[in-house]
């Protein structure tokens, strides 16, 4: 794990690592930030994601409860 400052410093060595499979984080202010990782890794993290991600349609669908109660309140009268 590298501060944002030590990965300034020594941002080659941040590449360097994360073109050699292993991703490397980031801290700001002590709190984890970022983690960089190769571009191969990330397109095929982002390929995961999208093959994953249903519609949709399909989450709408998905919808638990059936029917759902409506209110019965009457429309209101509007003058012009």
């Amino acid at each position: 794990m590298w501060t944002v400052q030590d990965a300034k410093n020594k941002f080659s060595a941040v590449v360097d690592a994360a073109l050699a499979g292993t991703p490397q984080e980031v801290t700001r202010r002590g709190k984890p930030a970022v983690v960089v990782l190769s571009a191969d890794d990330y397109h095929r993290l982002l390929q995961r994601a999208v093959r994953a991600r249903e519609s949709f349609a399909d989450h709408l669908m998905t919808f638990p409860g059936g029917d759902v109660p409506r209110a019965k309140a009457a429309p209101r009268d509007v003058k012009l």
